[in-house]
C-alpha cells in the first residue's frame, strides 16, 4: 500500500542531482571561514533577497533565535503573532537564551497590522520592559501557510521603523510566497531587519536555514551561532544541497501549491470534516473535524493506519502538507482513504472528542 506521509515538507529526500551535488562540492573550514561552499550559498541567499550578508545555519530554530538575540536584549519585549512559530514551536528560546519577552497578539489571518501594535509600545520607563523587536511570518504556519500581503508587510515595516522598532522576517517558506503571489524576494525582505529562510522543507533540502541581513548584523549573528553550537566545519556538503535546492526547486513549488489546492477540494466533499478552500493559499491544508464523538487525534491514528501520515494541530484540526515526494495520485487516494477512516471511526468508536 501507497503511504502518503503529508506531516511536513520537512520529510523530503535529497534527489539523486542534490546527492551529487553534495558529493561533489568544494570543501573546507567553515568554522575557519574557508569552506567555499558556504560561501557561495550565503552569497547567493543575500543575492536573491537584496541584503548585504547571509549567514548558513543547521536549523529554522537557530537562525531565529539569533535573529532575536541580536536585536533584542535581556529584560526586552518582543511583540508577534500568537500562533507564530517562534512563539509556539521554539522551546521557550526567547527567554531561555535571551532574556526576551514575548507579547503575543491575536490576528484572524497570521498578518500583524499597525492597527494590531497600536498602543503596544512600552514607553521609556523603569517600569516596563522596553519593545525592540517585531517578529513576523510568511508564510503563516499557524494560519495554514497564509500569505502575508505584503502591502500590509510594507505597512507594519514603515510603523515599526517610525517606532525605533526592528523587524525580523521568519521566512521558513518565503519562496512558497514569493511563487504563489509573484512578489521578488527582494520585496519582502526590505520590509525587515533580517530574515531566516529555511532550505530544509519545500525546497527540499536535508538540512539548513540561512538568515541575512546587513554586513554588521550578520557578523554579530556569526558570534551568537557560534555561542548556541551552531558552528559546523566542512559544512559545504550541506550548502550544496541548499544551492541545489535555491537553483533548482523554486519555481517547482507551483505544483506543491496545486496538489494542496486539490486535496482540500476532495476532501471537502466528505461528511464529517470540513475545510476553508479559499485559505488554501499555498502548501498546507488544514482540516477542521466536525463528526460528533471524533477527535482529531483519533482521526490521525486512524487515517495513519490506512497509510496518510499528518499531524493533529489541536483537539479539532488536522494539518496536511504537500510537497516534491507527494505523489500525484495523493489527489484521489487521500480523501478516499479519509473517508474510510471516518467510517471506520463510526463504526468502531476508539474515542471521543477532547
Amino acid at each position: 500500500m501507497q503511504t502518503y506521509d503529508l506531516r511536513s515538507d520537512t520529510v523530503t529526500r535529497p534527489t539523486p542531482e542534490m546527492k551529487r551535488a553534495m558529493v561533489e562540492a568544494p570543501l573546507g573550514d567553515d568554522v575557519l571561514g574557508d569552506d567555499p561552499t558556504v560561501k557561495r550559498l550565503e552569497a547567493l541567499i543575500a543575492e536573491r533577497t537584496g541584503k548585504e550578508r547571509g549567514l548558513f545555519f543547521p536549523s529554522g530554530t537557530q537562525a531565529n533565535q539569533t535573529a532575536v538575540h541580536v536585536q533584542a536584549g535581556r529584560g526586552d519585549e518582543v511583540l508577534l503573532e500568537r500562533r507564530s512559530h517562534i512563539f509556539n514551536y521554539e522551546a521557550g528560546a526567547p527567554a531561555a537564551l535571551s532574556g526576551v519577552q514575548l507579547h503575543p497578539i491575536d490576528t484572524a489571518d497570521g498578518a500583524l497590522r499597525p492597527s494590531h501594535l497600536e498602543g503596544r509600545v512600552r514607553p521609556v520607563d523603569a517600569h516596563f520592559a522596553q519593545t525592540r523587536l517585531v517578529c513576523l511570518e510568511n508564510t503563516h504556519n499557524g494560519h495554514g501557510g497564509r500569505i502575508y500581503p505584503i502591502a500590509d508587510m510594507e505597512a507594519l515595516a514603515r510603523w515599526a521603523r517610525d517606532h525605533g522598532l526592528a523587524v525580523h522576517l521568519d521566512g521558513a517558506r518565503l519562496f512558497n510566497a514569493v511563487v504563489a503571489s509573484g512578489v521578488e524576494p527582494e520585496r519582502w525582505a526590505a520590509c525587515a531587519n533580517t530574515v531566516s529562510i529555511c532550505l530544509s522543507k519545500g525546497l527540499g533540502a536535508p538540512v539548513g536555514t540561512c538568515l541575512v541581513g546587513t554586513a554588521e548584523t550578520i557578523q554579530r549573528a556569526r558570534w551568537v551561532r557560534k555561542r548556541l553550537g551552531g558552528g559546523m566545519r566542512q559544512a559545504g556538503i550541506l550548502a550544496a544541497a541548499g544551492i541545489h535546492a535555491l537553483e533548482h526547486h523554486v519555481e517547482r513549488l507551483a505544483d506543491d501549491h496545486d496538489l494542496a489546492k486539490e486535496l482540500a477540494a476532495g476532501l471537502s466533499e466528505l461528511d464529517g470534516i470540513a475545510v476553508d478552500i479559499v485559505r488554501v493559499e499555498t502548501n498546507i491544508v488544514l482540516v477542521r473535524v466536525e463528526a460528533p464523538g471524533i477527535a482529531a487525534a483519533d482521526l490521525v491514528r486512524e487515517v495513519g493506519e490506512l497509510g496518510v501520515r499528518a499531524f493533529d494541530v489541536s483537539p479539532s484540526e488536522i494539518r496536511l502538507v504537500t510537497h516534491m515526494d507527494v505523489p500525484r495520485d495523493a489527489v484521489r487516494e487521500v480523501p478516499r482513504r479519509f473517508e474510510a477512516a471516518l467510517r471506520g471511526l463510526r463504526d468502531h468508536p476508539k474515542g471521543g472528542r477532547v
